[in-house]
């Protein structure tokens, strides 16, 4: 005999305040099936949770329908609590009557809970065709690939690694570090990048539990949670690391310089090269589309000057396949490319406008002026500096919607170190708000205003070359004025974007990206370092712009939940998957295109109907893949697919029921 319990939730005001709690309550007492139904302040709450249980053994209940808010939330909390009580947890149907049903009818309490009730009935009669279902298990490789060698994967690897645990951590680039070597120094402390940095570059390459593949990409990615198996494309270096010393003769001889893309094209490199004087690891690789030796069979300085014989000319790429339980995302970002969006800044055609990066570069001791800072155009030193901020961050028009969060900080610390190493220097910053949301990060800012710096809130309307100087027009808001600036030298403050080959990446993988391409979380609050696939984490600005403590401190997140998953032997899977009737299958594998998460397989089996050497073909879905979205339920054409938990005759019931009461609704009428 099916009992069903309804336990109407007031979530404080958040639903009691616009939904009439025990009226839904009383209704849903006199639905087909129920025995017991109440309504509770806070169902969550350990009170709640224990009144519940109570309920169940008291009422003798076998299924359960609980009207509170997003099951998203608290779905897996009120399923231990029925477990508790001794009933299957998949016995449990949750309503959402908050987000649903009270916030978005707020000024419409009595259609808002017209609505409730009507949603509990739904629920009702979805649960009592609910059956118990039983998670499997699965073993767990305890090795974890960490993608991306910048702060933030660095960070992760280590901590995973310090675990007792073995990290495979691949960076495309030739060396690790990312984007925070390339500073000179970090807000608001002014610390040394480098010396934060390097070292614990240095700890990952000297880690006993850490293999370093550089100069490497992830191409393909397959199966799932403990069970991963992943496709690295090691480029070609032309360099044997394991016969190079790192003396550097090759590159000191090397006669061919092309721009350094690590110094953002402000410095030159040579065709045999290593990034920058303490990159990791220490040992050059060959850029074949500069080096005369492989593109025109002309030169060969490096091979002949090589001690140890470490240059190859005939090396190619080489595919690896690995096998780990766990994968970290550290990909970290790009700038945005100001110079196709702003012309009125120029479109990039004035050397003397640079982005903050740049900036970064020029300032800092191992870059490409030794940390003078002077103009692109004739090297000479800057009297007045303008900075611009927000180019391409806060503008629908012309850039991305969001904050990039770090740029007022670093402009600050841009500023300041203008009027620091130039006397009688000026620094004018051109500002829409001032966000400095960290740790003494609003002192900082104010620091600088004491120093003297200038800050103009306002947009600038224009760029143009005037002389030997630059000409930057805008208007400062406050005072109602227009503003001219005769500028020696012009620094923007570029968006963070998500970083090339972001969304590539995240279908190789298999999980999705928010609107504006950064990774997206499972869940903003609870579940921020996790992707929507089981068994994939999130570190630093891959999921959107952070500064380098929020950047180290997800990193770490990210290692601690890969070491709880590795504590494991075995892990349970969700037995809410899709799964196949393979008697009304056809064979179309319509569902395998739709799968997000590449669990849907093709399967041959017997073909009775046609005899006993005849086979046909059907769909197989990877249970440890699936993630249970019912994409493939919806797509299929013979219904062959059923989502446990959400059959076509739970479906079918609860729409019944809606139906069943709108047509006595409209008889009474």
């Amino acid at each position: 005999m099916i009992r069903v319990g309804v336990f109407v939730c007031w979530c404080g005001s958040n639903i009691g305040g616009i939904v009439d709690v025990p009226r839904v309550a009383k209704e849903a007492a006199r639905f087909p099936y129920v025995a017991h139904s109440m309504d509770y302040k806070y169902t969550c709450s350990e009170p709640g949770q224990k009144m519940i249980i109570e309920a169940i053994k008291k009422y003798k209940l076998n299924r359960v329908v609980i009207a509170s808010c997003s099951p998203r939330l608290h779905e897996p909390t009120f399923r231990k609590t029925i477990a508790r009580a001794g009933l299957n947890p998949y016995l449990l149907e949750m309503v959402n009557i908050r987000e649903q049903c009270s916030w978005v009818h707020a000024k419409e309490p009595d259609q808002a809970t017209a609505k409730a009730i009507d949603l509990v009935r739904m629920a009702v009669a979805k649960a009592i065709h609910l059956k118990p279902l039983y998670e499997g298990s699965i073993p767990v490789t305890k090795k974890a690939l960490v993608i991306g060698g910048g702060i933030a994967g660095i960070q992760a690897a280590l901590d995973i690694a310090d675990a007792g645990y073995r990290v495979i951590l691949v960076e495309r680039e030739p060396t690790i570090g990312g984007k925070m070597v390339m500073l000179d120094k970090t807000f608001p402390t002014l610390d040394c990048s480098a010396c934060i940095s390097t070292p614990k570059m240095v700890a990952v390459a000297q880690h006993p539990n850490i293999e370093l593949l550089t100069y490497a990409e992830v191409t393909g990615v397959t199966g799932f949670i403990g069970n991963f198996s992943v496709t690295v494309r090691q480029k070609a270096r032309y360099v044997d690391h394991s016969k190079c010393t790192g003396c550097g003769t090759c590159w000191g001889k090397c006669p061919q310089k092309v721009p350094s893309e690590f110094d953002l094209n402000m410095g030159t490199r040579k065709a045999i090269y290593i990034p920058f004087p303490q990159a990791v690891p220490n040992k050059p690789c060959i850029d074949a589309a500069s080096c005369r030796r492989i593109t025109e069979q002309k030169c060969g300085v490096c091979a002949k000057v090589c001690p140890v014989g470490a240059i190859n000319y005939e090396d190619r790429d080489k595919i690896l396949q690995l096998e780990v339980g766990a994968i970290v995302i550290a990909t970290g970002y790009d700038l945005f490319d100001w110079t196709t969006a702003y012309g009125e800044y120029g479109y990039g055609k004035f050397p003397d406008v640079i982005t903050g990066l740049q900036f970064e570069r020029m300032v800092n001791a191992s870059g490409p002026t030794g940390g003078k800072i002077v103009r692109p155009s004739d090297g000479k030193e800057p009297k007045n500096v303008v900075f611009i901020k927000c180019v391409g961050s806060r503008d629908e028009a012309k850039g991305k919607a969001y904050c990039s969060r770090v740029c007022c900080l670093y402009t600050a610390k841009h500023a300041h170190q203008v009027l620091e190493k130039i006397p009688g220097s000026q620094a004018f910053v051109f500002y829409m708000d001032v966000r400095a949301p960290g740790k003494a990060y609003e002192e900082f800012y104010q620091r600088t205003v004491d120093e003297g710096a200038r800050y103009i809130r306002g947009r600038v309307s224009k760029i143009c070359r005037q002389g030997d100087k630059l000409l930057v027009k805008g208007a400062d808001t406050l005072l109602g004025t227009q503003v001219e600036i005769e500028a020696d030298l012009v620094v923007l403050a570029t968006a963070m974007i998500p970083s090339r080959n972001s969304r590539q990446l995240a279908q190789v993988v298999g999980f999705s990206t928010d609107k504006d391409g950064f990774f997206q979380e499972a869940h903003p609050k609870l579940r921020p370092v996790e992707a929507g696939t089981a068994g994939i984490f999130l570190a630093g600005s891959c999921q959107g712009p952070k500064d380098i403590p929020d950047t180290v401190a997800q990193g770490g997140a990210a290692a601690v939940k890969v070491c709880a998953l590795f504590a494991k032997q075995e892990i349970a899977t969700d037995p809410m998957i899709a799964e196949v009737n393979e008697a009304l299958c056809t064979g179309c594998l319509n569902c395998r295109e739709v799968c997000p998460y590449k669990a849907i397989k093709r399967k041959t089996i017997p073909d009775k109907a046609r005899g006993q050497a005849a086979e046909r073909t059907v769909a197989r879905v990877n249970s440890s893949l699936c993630q249970g979205c019912g994409c493939c339920a919806s797509s299929c054409r013979s219904g062959a697919i059923n989502l446990n938990g959400f059959t076509d005759e739970q479906i079918m019931s609860a729409v019944k029921a809606s139906l069943q009461h709108q047509r006595l609704l409209t008889n009474r009428q």
